[in-house]
């Protein structure tokens, strides 16, 4: 059984693009994106979630939400900031919620890993398709 774990971006028009890397299921997103070895262009902010903690020294233009930690509960501002942040990744986490009715995504792919990045590719532009 092949576990894959896919590491996607949306871009500002809920279209996923074509900056996704495929690996087995035990690779840690933010390592899986640095060996991917994509380059964000420096105007473009990346939001992330907490699982990309050191994407700062890579892109300067990036946020993700800060943690508390039992010495230094959030403040209100940091809570406000965690908060409006979870508010503009939602839109790529309805995406990925999108992409995840079709099967292959969301479960164990069974198959060639060699065919997943094509049929990634066909349900994305499936949804592309389908956008209004």
């Amino acid at each position: 059984m092949a576990y894959t774990k896919n590491s996607n971006s949306v871009r500002q028009a809920n279209i996923p693009s074509n900056m996704y890397r495929f690996s087995n299921g035990k690779k840690h997103d933010f390592r899986l994106f640095k060996e991917s070895k994509i380059l964000i262009h420096h105007k473009v902010k990346a939001i992330t979630d907490t699982g990309y903690q050191g994407i700062q020294k890579i892109h300067n233009n990036s946020e993700l939400p800060k943690k508390k930690s039992k010495k230094n509960p959030l403040t209100k501002n940091d809570k406000k900031n965690n908060r409006r942040l979870a508010g503009e990744r939602v839109v790529n986490e309805n995406v990925i919620a999108m992409l995840k009715r079709f099967k292959t995504i969301a479960d164990k792919y069974r198959n060639r890993r060699k065919r997943f990045g094509l049929r990634f590719n066909l349900i994305s532009g499936i949804y592309n398709f389908e956008l209004p």
